[in-house]
């Protein structure tokens, strides 16, 4: 069985991975600006580090609430908050889109972070561009989510649907298939559901879980 430290190894590696390529492009950036004496290029290599660590800050940003304990936030978190992350991170891709349907002014954390981490996952399922369609409601004493990914070639990982529906064996984790193993544990602790259903043309996550006044 895997352990909580080993899942947060995990959760870590997949987090240096996805920074690994901003951080790397600032590091590059700053010495190409060290080493160039033109005005014109000097302005492109700024500018191109300010655009690297925007990237950067905003998928730290992500990952501190997707993964971490989000301190700062009580029981409830502003729906506006996950949907200005996942923004800054769509907006860095001029081929996808975020339709927001969220209605909900708060949503407990344990569902922000179920939603950020489907999320993440249907962005990576459209390597070709797209459209990420987020909606979440609150009704009958359940928070409800759902998100389909949708656009000219969805590409999933198999490894990543068995951890979601739980089929994935332990000894299989890796940093890709963590974070859907995480929030899995999250929901069945909660006392929710999770499933997935892919298609050639979409990509479709929903969760259920207990609302608020419902938990403990």
């Amino acid at each position: 069985m895997t352990s909580q430290t080993d899942l947060a190894a995990l959760l870590c590696s997949r987090l240096c991975h996805d920074m690994l390529s901003p951080v790397g492009a600032i590091n590059n950036g700053l010495e190409l600006l060290a080493d160039e004496k033109d005005p014109e290029m000097r302005q492109r290599c700024l500018e191109l580090l300010e655009q690297s660590a925007r990237v950067s800050a905003n998928k730290l940003k992500f990952f501190r609430l997707a993964f971490g304990a989000a301190g700062g936030f009580g029981e409830m978190v502003p729906s506006e908050e996950p949907e200005q992350l996942l923004n800054a991170l769509v907006e860095a891709n001029e081929r996808l889109q975020l339709e927001w349907g969220v209605v909900e002014p708060k949503l407990a954390k344990p569902a922000v972070k179920v939603l950020l981490n489907l999320a993440a996952i249907g962005l990576d399922a459209l390597v070709r561009g797209g459209t990420l369609t987020v909606g979440a409601e609150t009704r009958d004493g359940q928070t409800e989510i759902v998100l389909r990914a949708s656009g000219p070639k969805v590409a999933f990982d198999q490894s990543v649907g068995d951890a979601l529906d739980g089929s994935l064996a332990e000894v299989a984790l890796s940093g890709r298939t963590a974070p859907a193993h995480m929030i899995r544990l999250l929901v069945e602790e909660e006392g929710g559901n999770l499933q997935y259903a892919k298609t050639d043309e979409a990509l479709v996550m929903g969760a259920t879980l207990p609302a608020p006044e419902l938990i403990g």
